[in-house]
This record gives structure tokens, C-alpha cells and sequence, in this order.
């Protein structure tokens, strides 16, 4: 990938505190949307009242765009019931799609998850796992192999949340975490805290609830606040990792326990027969249920830009559907960035930085929330590999910088640009 233009890299980001608490001051205060219906399947169409945090314009239906001399057409090919395209580092809203239609999130909602839970566990903590860790899972869910009377790492467990999507993993977390009702309510404590109004969280995993909703607007908060942990940035870049597996004993009677490779679900990442890593992709998560259809968040980088594409339940029925969809919109987004005109924004969460306030937050290595990386270089820096070996993209967005800040819960502050891996900036470009 060609390094950044020096315009693009010169930019600092910096948005002074008084900006963000004016921003959060002026921002449209969201709709009274109705509380989510407990029905099974989402509607056909979407409703006619919906949200406007963001903007006024985010809560009309249909394609919202502001088409201009210069600004290249949106792909007509893109059948998602709701999409949205944004700037990840300014937070300005490209383009959109029914941004705040209230659908049901499948494994998107994980990135709310370990937003909410990541911090609270340090990636060396070990737990043993019981039977009643695994109870409560949806029939089919999608699983890692965690196995009761094993003991695994909490690296290993966000490992299988991630890669594998598993609610085997998610369930155990949880447990760590006092179980899911506590769970659930953190989570959604914190979607209101990050202005995520149209989410409604009734089981961790996304496994298809009745009641449980959320929008591509949200999602692609959930995204952006994760992103500000190095250890999230780590887990969902990973391309493949090695997972413990079951005890056995071997010809000698002697105990052993071999890991077992397992691979990230996110096509955009990993790539499939039918569809090429994409250009500076480094994340985020992907889901699928019978009731959500196909869901995926995406970041990624070229040229210097970082833009952040959900993309929420495709009715063209191909293979890897919803990740040909986000690749189109991030080819416009690459395309249109620097041209378009906004039609909405990404908001800060309720508490916004208070002067004087940087730094990254600790996001998993303990969840200290202590000001880190100040004065580090906005220049990208090589990718690291996961601990317990885990390998391929490694550390996405390398620690020296960070372009988000999320400290103690409450300070967010826009500072400095994502750096990514240089395995992604040598990727060549899609043909």
C-alpha cells in the first residue's frame, strides 16, 4: 500500500476538548423512537419514525448522500437493508442507508460486548470452566470448543469471541463476569453511554432474541469505541491463532493438551474461495442468524484514511454476499472521502473529555483507564503477533498512537490517527 500523501499524514486529528463538549451540546438529541418490538422477525420496510442523533438527515428512510460535481456515484448493485459509510477518525457520516432501522445485530452485537466486558480482565487471567458457564446458549450456536473442567486464559476466551465468533466463549466471560444478567444490563448501560439509543441488548452473544435490536449507526459506535482499546484493535485484526484444546493423556499415561488452529470468520480479513482480503482491512466483526440475515462492521485503511462500513442484511442470496457489499461501499468511501459532503456524524459518548485529558485506554491489559502513549508517533509501525500464538495481522492498530480516547469511561478525545500494520499497507490493491 502506497505510504500517505504528507497532507494526509500531517494530520493531527486534534480535537480540543471544547469542540467535543460543543459537539455533544449541539448534537441532534435522538428521536423518541418507540422501545424495540419483542417480535420475532424485523419488518420489511423501515419505519417511518426513526432516530436523528447524528443528524436530522440519518433519521429519513432510504439512500441519504449528498451527490455533487466531482462526487462519484454510490455502487447501484448494494441490497442491504441498512448501511452506513463514515470517516472513523472525524466521525463524519458519508453515506447512509436507513442508518438507525432498528435490526436485529446477530455476532455485531459482540463488539458492544467486549467494549463493555474487555477491560475488566487481564489477558493473563485464567479461569476453569463449569457446567453452569456454558448453560443458556442458543441451539446452533456458533462455538470455539471450549470444553467443561478446562482451564483457559482470558486471551484464549477473546480469542474465540472474536475469530470464531463463539457464545461458548462469550458465555464463559460473562460468567466471569457475574453472569449474564449483569452482563447484559452493563451492556446496556453502556450503548446508552455512547449515545447508542437504538440498541437493546437481551443476550450477549447476539444470539436472536426477541426485543433484541440494534441499528448500523450503532454498530458502527460500537466499533469506533472498541477500536480505542489496544487489546480489541489486537483481537479483532487477527487472521488465525492457536486454541487450547481438549485434555487427553497420551500412549505414556501422561497428560497432554494440543491447541488447534482456528480461523477468523471475517472474509474481508481471512479471504474465502470467492472473495480477496481486502486492501487495509483490519477488522472488525461479522455475524449471521436466521432471524439478522448476514451483518458485518468494517475498518479500514489507504492512503492515510480510516473509514469505518456496516453493513446490516443483504437480500441478495450469494455466498459472502455482505462482505462484496461492504467492499463496494468502501471502495466509494475511499473514492468520495475529501469530496462529499457529510450528511450526519458519529457522536461522542455522553461524557465527553475534559481539558487537559489524553491519552489510550488500557482495554484489556488490566483496564487501568491511565493516560498511555502521549507524544507517541502518528507514523504506522510493523504488526506485532498475538500472544499464546496466535498469528497473521497481529496487532492492527499498533500501540504508538491510537486515534481514540476513552479514559475511565467518560473522556473521549480525537488526537492522532490510526496507525496500522505495515502487513496491511503492503498488501497490493484489489484489481
Amino acid at each position: 500500500m502506497s505510504a500517505p500523501h504528507k497532507k494526509t499524514a500531517g494530520r493531527s486529528l486534534l480535537v480540543t476538548s471544547a469542540a467535543l463538549s460543543s459537539l455533544a451540546l449541539t448534537a441532534p438529541v435522538a428521536l423518541a423512537a418507540p422501545h424495540p418490538s419483542p417480535s420475532a422477525s424485523p419488518s420489511a420496510t423501515p419505519p417511518a419514525r426513526m432516530s436523528t442523533v447524528g443528524g436530522a438527515r440519518l433519521g429519513q428512510a432510504g439512500t441519504q448522500v449528498n451527490l455533487a460535481s466531482g462526487v462519484p456515484v454510490l455502487p447501484k448493485d448494494i441490497t442491504a437493508r441498512s448501511w452506513i459509510v463514515t470517516d472513523a477518525e472525524s466521525g463524519d457520516v458519508l453515506a447512509s442507508h436507513n442508518a438507525h432501522w432498528r435490526l436485529p445485530p446477530a455476532s455485531t452485537m459482540k463488539m458492544l460486548f467486549a467494549d463493555t466486558v474487555l477491560p475488566k480482565f487481564p489477558k493473563t487471567g485464567r479461569h476453569k470452566v463449569v457446567p453452569s458457564d456454558l448453560a443458556g446458549m442458543g441451539a446452533g450456536s456458533s462455538l470455539v470448543g471450549i470444553k467443561e473442567g478446562e482451564t483457559y486464559t482470558v486471551h484464549d476466551l477473546w480469542l474465540g469471541v472474536f475469530l470464531r465468533s463463539g457464545n461458548d466463549a462469550v458465555h464463559v466471560l460473562s460468567a466471569m463476569n457475574k453472569g449474564v444478567v449483569k452482563t447484559v444490563q452493563e451492556m446496556n448501560e453502556h450503548a446508552e453511554e455512547l449515545q447508542a439509543l437504538d440498541t437493546h441488548v437481551v443476550s450477549p452473544d447476539g444470539y436472536d432474541a426477541p426485543g433484541q435490536v440494534s441499528s448500523a449507526y450503532d454498530l458502527t459506535l460500537f466499533a469506533r469505541s472498541g477500536l480505542q482499546k489496544k487489546d480489541f484493535r489486537e483481537y479483532c485484526s487477527t487472521v488465525t491463532a492457536k486454541f487450547p484444546g481438549e485434555s487427553k493423556k497420551d500412549k505414556k499415561g501422561k497428560p497432554v493438551r494440543k491447541p488447534f488452529e482456528i480461523q477468523n470468520t471475517n472474509r474481508l480479513l481471512s479471504g474465502d474461495y470467492d472473495i480477496a482480503q481486502y486492501q487495509g482491512i483490519a477488522g472488525v466483526k461479522n455475524g449471521n442468524t436466521t432471524n439478522a440475515g448476514a451483518t458485518f462492521t468494517g475498518v479500514a485503511e489507504r492512503n492515510g484514511r480510516v473509514l469505518l462500513v456496516t453493513v446490516m442484511n443483504p437480500s441478495k442470496e450469494e455466498h459472502n454476499e455482505v462482505y462484496k457489499e461492504t467492499a463496494k461501499l468502501f471502495d466509494w468511501g475511499f473514492r468520495a472521502a475529501g469530496k462529499v459532503q457529510p450528511v450526519g456524524e458519529l457522536v461522542p459518548p455522553k461524557g465527553a473529555a475534559q481539558p487537559g485529558t489524553s491519552g489510550e485506554a488500557g482495554g484489556g491489559s488490566g483496564g487501568s483507564g491511565k493516560s498511555a502513549g502521549q507524544g507517541a508517533s502518528a507514523k504506522p509501525v510493523a504488526s506485532a503477533t498475538a500472544d499464546g500464538g496466535s498469528r497473521g495481522m497481529g496487532t492492527a492498530f499498533a500501540i504508538a498512537g491510537g486515534l481514540v480516547v476513552l479514559l475511565a469511561g467518560a473522556a473521549f478525545l480525537v488526537n492522532r490517527r490510526w496507525p496500522l500494520p505495515d502487513l496491511v499497507r503492503r498488501r497490493s490493491p484489489r484489481p
